[in-house]
């Protein structure tokens, strides 16, 4: 039998008015309606039995292709054909009279039916022809090649397992509006087969962090609450809501990381959570309300022990994604292979602007020398608010305003003081500052790490200088944690934490512009 040829794409959805569309969207609600008339409706069908997807039907024929010419032998006509069964959505089909071709899509890839009236059921043929771009089919047949060269089924029997009644987007002009993209991500995903790969390396990096945290590092992966009374473990503004049955106001967490410390203080040495978190602040391409984040807590490690995890969960990321520890981002190339180079915070500033706290002791001399130096102005932050400021304040601020911008990185941050560091230890030799770091990829903060305090009366009045920022309007301070507090009266060992930015990592090592193209359902408004 002569090797079939292939005709033209057939697209119905390109350049149509919406008049046309609404037309069409009518048609296939018809020809669903003939199909249940019939007794052949799509949405009774419960099941398929695949054998085969994608590409593994390519792989397959190309292997025994290859053991025939490695082997010298030539193809027989008794040779036992390659049956499959495979489904997926068609995507594309040319119709050529008696015989057609259509492009079948799983969540592999595509692989091309070829479909003839003769090799088919009496009569299928004709309901064959009835299917739309977007429909979901069962296809079984034998493998072959076509003389185009693309390994294709050769179908004889085609089932309608779903009726698609919308027109999805051309295939050249495709899905490019982000807020729809975002909005209609099942859309999405059918029509850009680079937006499902980007989800397909998330996947594959979540799952490389989770074994290297359990196989070569011994965490336990646990489980903490969502909803709580005190929304802890960092500085931010949770969302809020309320609970009928205990009449109980509650928020959100921001962090998961006073509940894994007391996991710790009840004895598991080694704990980590991935999963969601949520903050009440403002969005933007780095920034959504809903986003994951991992916590690790060590017990008798130290910060140089979790910054060593940090190199590792990230290096191992980008592996997962693309094979590689060097990842492009952008334009921009990063190597994230351990060790990454460590800074102090005073330091960056220093060489920065000038100015060497390492030579100034007090609140004063430190507003003073912000002030001197034309740090702040009036409409920036305001002389008189400077002079209220503490000299780790002044520190923390010169850094964020005037060094993030310049931390191309990966590199590590560390001595930031004690003013913005709530549950971290002091520094032994310099109790101004503490044992915190923070590791910074493409000027992005990707993670943030502790040796963690355990001292619960430096804690506690940590919590009363915080609450007290918070009863004077800071909706961002920490609140005040009594048990907490007891938790850590109990006793908890010398303990490293970890966190990291899930969704950022993953935006890094997937090359992605914005987080919204990282998160499968991003936060959006309502349209109207």
């Amino acid at each position: 039998m002569a090797e079939p040829e292939q005709g033209q794409v057939t697209d119905p959805s390109e350049a149509l008015t919406s008049e046309e569309l609404n037309e069409m969207r009518r048609i296939r609600r018809e020809k669903l309606a003939s199909l249940r008339e019939s007794g052949r409706d799509p949405f009774l069908v419960e099941s398929f039995d695949i054998t085969h997807k994608s590409t593994d039907i390519i792989k397959g024929f190309e292997e025994r292709e290859k053991e025939r010419e490695e082997a010298g032998l030539a193809e027989t006509p008794d040779e036992e054909p390659i049956r499959v069964r495979a489904a997926g959505r068609i995507m594309a089909n040319r119709h050529m009279g008696k015989a057609s071709f259509i492009d079948v899509v799983d969540s592999r890839g595509k692989i091309q039916a070829y479909v003839r009236k003769d090799a088919i059921a009496e009569g299928e043929y004709e309901v064959f022809l009835t299917y739309d771009i977007g429909d979901i089919v069962g296809i079984t047949g034998t493998v072959f090649r076509t003389r185009h060269g693309e390994v294709s089924v050769k179908a004889d029997d085609v089932a309608l397992l779903a009726k698609s009644l919308q027109i999805l987007p051309n295939k050249w002009q495709g899905l490019t509006d982000p807020e729809l993209r975002y909005r209609q991500r099942y859309v999405d995903l059918i029509v850009n087969p680079e937006v499902r790969e980007v989800f397909m390396k998330r996947a594959r990096v979540l799952g490389a962090i989770r074994r290297y945290l359990e196989e070569d590092e011994g965490f336990l992966d646990v489980d903490t609450p969502v909803l709580t009374v005190i929304a802890g473990g960092a500085n931010a503004r949770p969302f809020e809501t309320h609970h009928n049955t205990l009449d109980l106001d509650m928020k959100l967490r921001i962090s998961n990381e006073l509940y894994l410390k007391r996991l710790i203080v009840g004895g598991f040495d080694r704990v980590y959570e991935m999963g969601k978190m949520f903050r009440n602040e403002g969005m933007d391409k780095n920034h959504n309300p809903e986003y994951t984040a991992m916590e690790l807590y060590l017990a008798y490690g130290k910060m140089e022990d979790v910054m060593h995890i940090t190199e590792q969960v990230a290096s191992r990321a980008a592996v997962a994604a693309n094979g590689t520890s060097v990842i492009e981002y952008q334009g921009k190339t990063f190597d994230l292979t351990p060790p990454w180079p460590r800074v102090r915070m005073q330091d960056l500033v220093r060489d920065k602007l000038g100015v060497d706290f390492d030579a100034i002791e007090t609140d004063e001399e430190a507003s003073a020398a912000a002030k001197e130096h034309g740090l702040f102005d009036e409409g920036d932050g305001a002389p008189a608010a400077v002079s209220k400021m503490t000299r780790g304040k002044v520190i923390a601020e010169l850094f964020e305003r005037y060094c993030e911008d310049d931390l191309t990185g990966p590199v590590f941050v560390t001595g930031h003081p004690v003013e913005i560091s709530p549950l971290s230890k002091r520094d032994p030799e310099d109790p101004r500052i503490t044992r915190r770091f923070e590791a910074y990829v493409n000027t992005w903060e990707i993670a943030n790490g502790f040796s963690e305090l355990n001292d619960p009366i430096d804690q506690l009045q940590r919590f009363k200088d915080q609450q007290a920022e918070l009863d004077k309007g800071d909706d961002e301070a920490h609140p005040m944690d009594e048990d907490f507090v007891n938790a850590l009266e109990v006793g908890m060992p010398p303990t490293g934490g970890l966190g990291i930015g899930i969704d950022r990592l993953i935006m890094l090592v997937t090359d992605a512009p914005s987080i919204r193209d990282i998160i499968l359902f991003p936060t959006m408004k309502p349209v109207g």
